[in-house]
């Protein structure tokens, strides 16, 4: 998974000592607010996070490209740890309904414990079905999929 850190300099300097991919406002600005370089910037990361003195005036200077994207930046404040917030956004799954009813989530990976596995889903699907209107009512069904296998029904 990809990160960029918008930030200060103070932000930006911990960011290289970490290895997490790192844009100033200058950068930023230099991309005009072009529609296709703000997009370009959206695919290129899965995540941003942006300091707390910058993420006012992101949109102000790249227009709503990374929120039409579902990428706006999450906020990190001088005084947290830097490394500590970006396993915390690597970590963190967002539930994006369309205008379809259907909705897919990655709530695991390969190399985890079965324990860990049931854990993740039990704690995806309750809270999923805490943001619906009548909760359990308006879930018809539910099917766990692995990447490559066929798909199967457990509610």
């Amino acid at each position: 998974m990809k990160l960029c850190v918008i930030g200060d300099e103070r932000h930006l300097d911990e960011a290289k000592k970490l290895g997490i991919d790192c844009k100033s406002m200058d950068d930023l600005k230099k991309l005009n607010k072009d529609k296709k370089l703000v997009k370009k910037l959206a695919k290129k990361y899965d995540a941003f996070l942006a300091s707390d003195t910058v993420i006012k005036t992101i949109p102000r200077v790249l227009g709503p490209g990374l929120n039409k994207a579902g990428k706006f930046p999450t906020v990190l404040s001088h005084s947290e740890n830097m490394q500590v917030k970006a396993e915390e956004v690597k970590g963190t799954i967002k539930f994006q309904m369309k205008k379809v009813l259907c909705l897919a989530v990655a709530v695991g990976h390969v190399n985890m414990e079965k324990e860990e596995l049931v854990g993740n889903i039990n704690m995806s699907v309750n809270f999923l079905v805490s943001l619906l209107k009548k909760n359990w009512q308006n879930v018809r069904s539910l099917y766990i999929k692995t990447t490559m296998g066929p798909s199967v029904r457990i509610y």
